[in-house]
């Protein structure tokens, strides 16, 4: 089965590639920027007539939330608008179409976890585009699956785990908030689940939707501790409110992830969000 992947260069990209070598039935065609712009139509088509992959799994992008705030010209490009053009392709060779998404297409205003009939309601310019994309993928996608997750971290790239690392070291002190709640998701732990899911999902018509996070719920002030302390960092994390931390886009308060359909669906035992934490620094080192 040929797979190509979009974005790869980036923190779930990279951990399919760590993977690649136990699914050897897979041939994985890697992609970013410089081989190939998705937001090009024309190049996307030639390059899926060209290669004929079965599954296009898009890892790419826009995940500069404040900055999308002031640049949502770019953000709904990379969010919404490449994301038509591989689910225009993907139809066009009978591709299934895999997608992420996020948590941030709700507004938090609940207590309650979300399930994947729950109404959206964004609050954010990346929030926005990134629904933007989930609906490009429901209307020109034939087959395919998005799964929203939340919260994402890994061995790569820029994220909060390895921000928490590296301002503990360098600092005394550090100030998160303590009053949006939320699960923090391993991009190893959903790397894996979509290359498993791939051969039960690539005969059926349509577009599925499922939520996708590891196990628990937790605060980022909880989860920057908890970063601190697997790291053996001696540093102070301080608790602090949302409206005491100036950011130019509106994060939700609340947004777990129910995940009992794909639990369900695909018979998945997903592990706890400390676990995979831990594994992630365990790598770093």
């Amino acid at each position: 089965m040929k797979i190509l992947v979009t974005g790869s260069n980036g923190q779930l990209g990279n951990e399919i590639r760590v993977l690649a070598k136990d699914y050897p039935d897979y041939e994985f065609i890697y992609t970013d920027i410089d081989e190939l712009d998705i937001t090009d139509p024309q190049k996307v088509d030639l390059f899926c007539a060209t290669n004929k992959p079965h599954v296009i799994i898009n890892c790419a992008a826009y995940t500069a939330v404040d900055k999308a705030e002031s640049d949502d010209s770019t953000a709904y490009l990379i969010n919404a608008t490449a994301v038509e053009n591989l689910s225009r392709s993907a139809t066009g060779i009978d591709a299934l179409m895999v997608h992420v998404s996020t948590d941030y297409v709700f507004d938090g205003k609940t207590w309650i976890p979300y399930s994947e009939t729950d109404q959206t309601n964004p609050q954010s310019v990346y929030g926005t585009s990134k629904l933007a994309g989930e609906e490009a993928v429901l209307h020109y996608a034939g087959k395919g699956i998005i799964l929203r997750t939340s919260w994402l971290y890994s061995a790569f790239g820029n994220n909060f785990v390895k921000t928490m690392i590296k301002y503990g070291t360098e600092r005394e002190e550090l100030k998160v908030v303590f009053d949006q709640v939320g699960t923090p998701t391993y991009a190893r732990d959903l790397a894996k689940v979509i290359l498993d899911i791939i051969p039960l999902s690539i005969q059926k018509s349509g577009v599925n939707l499922f939520h996708y996070s590891n196990e628990g719920v937790t605060s980022w002030f909880d989860f920057a501790q908890t970063i601190i302390t697997f790291s053996g960092i001696n540093c102070r994390v301080m608790p602090i409110l949302t409206k005491d931390y100036l950011v130019s886009a509106v994060r939700p308060c609340f947004s777990v992830l129910n995940k009992s359909k794909i639990k369900e669906t695909f018979n998945l035992t997903i592990p706890y969000w400390s676990e995979s934490v831990n594994d992630c620094i365990r790598r770093l080192k």
